[in-house]
């Protein structure tokens, strides 16, 4: 009778605990790749039940997809471009939605050619086909790269193409060159098997374009009544990167998991390339990971205005905010 009250208590006080972690739905901006294994690691590793939380994590369609669900109130998190966050909070004001954790540091956004195309620097992309989708990140920073690098558009021909038909695209030669994610699609061109050294990255930020990435945001109604929650969030987020700088192929563990039908060498490769690339850089080594320079983020808003014209002035304490952030950052070390 004893043990069998000892067991009943004890599943009480399970149950407790499983109750008090609070549910926090969490939008990616894209499907379940390398770059998202940092975020079930948080999960596999405890870092979020350590903040309380209990967190579920949903695929996106592109970089724009999460804003509109964070703006709503149909998540309280997400993992978005804040380029493209400037331009929906100038155009919808009173949204209630903030960046408020820097991520890629230096964006992802590139140009991927064909070198037997005759795609290797940006000149090259006059008189070729672009293929481009509609919603993608690195699309909507275009005109930006086009500017930068004294582009006639005129003598460039954008294809719009869909995120699945993307890459078999250029694969085939249709294309000569697309806009994307530059981890994303250069790594799904080498498993459609096309030879590595034919590839060309061309990453906007050596060409320059000197926006920031993504970031997270949060809802900011809910942030404003549970500012521990979005503390304890970051600190689980930062947690699940170190884990994965750390140990890259574990994480890809924790990836395969949720999509066991995914290339794990491929995907650690995908992981590798965010955090050498757009996680670990000068900046975030010397001031942590999850803030941004002040001159930087304003430059950026001027290169936005080069082809974006602001319908209100543009206010940076709209867009970015390090309130839930630690003083110094998370540190990568």
């Amino acid at each position: 009778m004893i043990h069998r009250s000892i067991l009943m208590a004890s599943a009480l006080v399970l149950g407790a605990a499983a109750q008090a972690q609070e549910q926090m739905p969490f939008a990616l901006d894209w499907k379940f790749e390398g770059p998202a294994a940092p975020y079930f690691v948080a999960i596999d590793n405890g870092h979020f039940a350590d903040a309380g939380l209990e967190v579920e994590i949903s695929a996106g369609s592109g970089s724009l997809d999460a804003i509109p669900k964070v703006a709503t109130g149909a998540f309280p998190v997400g993992f978005a471009d804040i380029n493209s966050l400037i331009k929906f909070l100038d155009q919808n004001p009173d949204a209630p939605v903030i960046a408020v954790m820097m991520v890629y540091d230096k964006p992802p956004f590139a140009i991927i050619g064909r070198k037997s195309l005759g795609v290797e620097v940006p000149a090259d992309l006059e008189g070729r086909v672009l293929g481009a989708p509609p919603p993608d990140g690195a699309w909507a920073q275009f005109p930006i790269f086009a500017v930068e690098n004294d582009l006639d558009v005129d003598a460039i021909t954008v294809e719009p193409v869909g995120f699945p038909t993307r890459e078999p695209m250029l694969a085939e030669g249709n294309v000569a060159a697309i806009t994307g994610f530059s981890f994303s699609s250069y790594l799904n061109l080498v498993r459609l098997g096309v030879d590595e050294a034919d590839i060309s990255t061309i990453l906007m930020a050596d060409y320059g374009v000197d926006l920031y990435g993504n970031a997270i945001i949060v809802n900011t109604n809910f942030a404003a009544e549970n500012p521990e929650l979005i503390e304890g969030f970051l600190v689980a987020i930062a947690k699940g990167w170190t884990d994965a700088i750390a140990d890259p192929s574990g994480a890809i563990e924790s990836l395969i998991e949720r999509n066991p039908a995914a290339d794990a060498a491929l995907e650690e490769r995908r992981l590798q390339l965010s955090i050498n690339d757009n996680v670990v850089t000068d900046y975030t080594l010397a001031n942590g990971m999850g803030g941004i320079d002040l001159d930087r983020m304003a430059n950026s808003i001027e290169q936005i205005a080069l082809t974006y014209e602001f319908e209100t002035v543009p206010d940076m304490s709209k867009y970015f905010t390090d309130a839930y952030l630690p003083e110094g950052g998370f540190s990568l070390q």
